[in-house]
């Protein structure tokens, strides 16, 4: 399956123009919408995202994930990288650096080719979306990637614990792994303190929490209501660990 992640919600053609490609030139293949609202403008938040959301997909899942804000400048390069598990394919701005901090056995090729017709603001579709389509058909496009090292970026933006992304139910997913921090810790965001509950059910209705989340980040909810409107945050607040 190609499993398609962007900032670039559904309210405009750009998803529906990278899907068309994928389905025309991957006919065999699932395309799988796992975000179209990763948070816009920022990789480093995506890139904790990634990591998280594919570790539980199949072997030799292709994700496909954009989040491009340096699109057609001369320094920011195409990339794939191949994990023991999947296929990931994007910009090289940042969006595959946990991914690779995670894994041991990792390979990474720049992106050398030039379709016919690229445009300057839109590889999502022109560059990325054709070489995502060869994977997924089985076909590994040798001609049109150069091996190089899997050196990692650095997270910019994420040097304290913050708000990476609020889901539909106004949850308050951070760029923390649950399993590092201890349960009795108690978090302070907007000026609120949030306790740890191991689920909704758990505390009173309207009740803030932080709790590790189905795929091991901390997020942060309120038992049947928005804990984002009841705090006020925004994506990209921080969070202090008490």
């Amino acid at each position: 399956m190609i499993v398609l992640s962007s900032d670039f919600g559904l309210e405009g053609p750009y998803t529906g123009q990278v899907k068309a490609v994928l389905c025309q030139q991957a006919p065999n293949s699932h395309v799988i919408d796992l975000f179209s609202d990763l948070p816009r403008f920022n990789p480093s938040a995506a890139a904790v995202l990634l990591a998280a959301y594919s570790q539980n997909f199949p072997d030799d899942s292709v994700f496909l994930t954009i989040v491009d804000p340096g699109v057609g400048m001369p320094d920011r390069k195409g990339v794939v990288v191949k994990t023991a598990k999947h296929w990931f394919i994007g910009p090289n701005n940042g969006l595959f650096d946990r991914v690779i901090a995670m894994e041991c056995d990792v390979r990474r090729w720049e992106i050398t080719w030039k379709p016919e017709v690229l445009s300057n603001s839109f590889h999502g579709r022109d560059l990325f979306a054709p070489i995502a389509a060869e994977l997924a058909e089985g076909r590994f496009p040798t001609e049109k990637l150069s091996l190089i090292s899997p050196e990692k970026h650095d997270l910019i933006g994420l040097d304290s614990p913050s708000i990476i992304y609020i889901d539909h139910f106004g949850n308050l997913i951070t760029s923390l792994l649950a399993d590092d921090i201890d349960q009795t810790a108690t978090f302070i965001l907007c000026g609120y303190e949030i306790k740890y509950a191991r689920t909704f059910g758990e505390v009173e209705f309207g009740e803030l929490f932080w709790y590790k989340n189905s795929n091991g980040l901390i997020e942060i909810a309120s038992n049947s209501s928005s804990a984002a409107k009841m705090v006020n945050a925004s994506i990209g607040d921080v969070l202090t660990l008490r």
